[in-house]
């Protein structure tokens, strides 16, 4: 008798998870649903409590933002037509003289190409603001060491896009083709390796640049670009320098 009363248990039990398993399963089914289109632009009313919530943040981000990192002597203005420029070369600069406080073995620097520099830097004082305008992408400093050949394939992909922001090199374009190709003060010798600068973006072939597939090494410096142009500009405050970027030649049309 205890026996099937054990059974008979095990049998309810089953049939019981059973049941419950089943009636878990069916769900809900939609049998309505209402869509409503709200407009936002200047006649919606003011949410109160929408601003309340923000607020708080707002006003410590807007001190953040605000805070002054340095001065210009000059407006550093944005252009993709031109070879060199004074905010390509402030850029270019800036980043590579941060870099080699933990890499001094680089020869030059491609930091990004002329579309990834965004907006112009005002002369007068520069905000933490300028520089997140700048460059407002989270993109990594990376030194590569690159054969002679792949060098030359930079210094080509340079050439046939009329120039881009470098530092540690100088050349003349004539016919969309690199000549007089200097490295740190001597003639580029494709035999020999050098050690380049550039951005995660740039290495992986962003904006169609050339060149990086194939390093001898690669060391990623844990330097993001805009912290490298914010320690630029705030180190030059620091020992009392206003910043006065030039143009040097350093790219040319022959």
């Amino acid at each position: 008798m205890v026996k099937n009363l054990k059974y008979l248990f095990k049998g309810s039990l089953a049939l019981s998870a059973a049941s419950l398993l089943f009636s878990c399963s069916t769900g809900y089914q939609l049998v309505k649903a209402n869509r409503a289109e709200y407009n936002i632009n200047k006649n919606l009313a003011v949410d109160s409590s929408i601003i309340k919530s923000y607020l708080p943040y707002k006003t410590q981000l807007d001190a953040e933002m605000n805070q002054i990192l340095g001065y210009s002597e000059v407006e550093m203005v944005k252009s993709n037509d031109l070879p060199e420029t004074v905010l390509g070369n402030f850029f270019s600069d800036a980043v590579l003289a941060e870099a080699l406080k933990t890499d001094p073995t680089i020869d030059f620097s491609m930091p990004s190409t002329k579309g990834g520099i965004r907006v112009d830097v005002p002369k007068g004082a520069i905000k933490l603001s300028n520089i997140f305008e700048l460059m407002p992408f989270e993109n990594e400093l990376i030194a590569f060491t690159l054969k002679g050949t792949d060098v030359q394939e930079l210094i080509n992909f340079i050439a046939a896009t009329n120039g881009q922001p470098v530092a540690g090199i100088r050349l003349k374009i004539k016919n969309k083709k690199p000549v007089d190709v200097f490295i740190k003060g001597k003639p580029f010798d494709p035999q020999k390796t050098y050690r380049v600068l550039t951005s995660d973006y740039i290495a992986g072939g962003g904006d169609n640049a050339l060149g990086f597939k194939n390093p001898i090494e690669k060391k990623v410096l844990g330097l993001k670009v805009r912290q490298a142009i914010i320690n630029y500009v705030k180190a030059n405050q620091a020992a009392g320098k206003t910043l006065n970027p030039k143009l040097d030649g350093r790219i040319v049309n022959d």
